[in-house]
């Protein structure tokens, strides 16, 4: 069929628009080897050979490229705190007196069970708090600061490169 190389451009016009909405660098290395097929089969290559160029193209982009590509961008992506990460440094009001041992705050709009980091502090009840992270279910907190200073930015996790 002389506009395969037409079918070919397609699937790669799919799988780039695939890797538009998953964002895992497999599609686009899918529509590079549907380009390596496409290629062939413009200058008139069999199905067979257009089939082994994908596949071929495909497997040494996903395996040899990728990982690189992977790496490239996780450095450059911005952090962004999710889920507990998010929380910490976040202000909280305590709903009961939180000690070493225990208390209760509301933090984001829940109830979480609190605690202080050392055993010598006690925060009343209806006070201002900083959250100074997240251990399990329990926020560990810290008397809060002046309301002029911003909470400390949460650290990125170590990753590997």
């Amino acid at each position: 069929m002389d506009s395969m190389w037409l079918v070919w451009l397609g699937a790669a016009l799919v799988a780039g628009l695939l890797e538009l909405t998953s964002m895992s660098f497999v599609f686009v290395m899918l529509a590079g080897g549907a380009l390596a097929a496409a290629l062939v089969a413009a200058v008139g290559a069999g199905l067979p050979f257009q089939a082994i160029v994908f596949a071929s193209t495909s497997a040494v982009l996903i395996f040899a490229v990728r990982p690189g590509v992977k790496r490239w961008a996780a450095r450059n992506a911005p952090y962004v705190p999710t889920n507990v990460d998010a929380l910490r440094g976040s202000r909280a009001r305590t709903l009961s007196e939180v000690d070493h041992r225990g208390g209760t705050v509301k933090l984001a709009g829940e109830t979480w069970s609190a605690r202080t980091s050392d055993e010598g502090t006690v925060i009343p009840a209806d006070q201002p708090v900083d959250v100074a992270r997240i251990d399990g279910a329990t926020a560990v907190v810290v008397p809060a600061r002046r309301q002029d200073s911003p909470p400390p930015l949460p650290e990125a996790p170590w990753t590997e490169p």
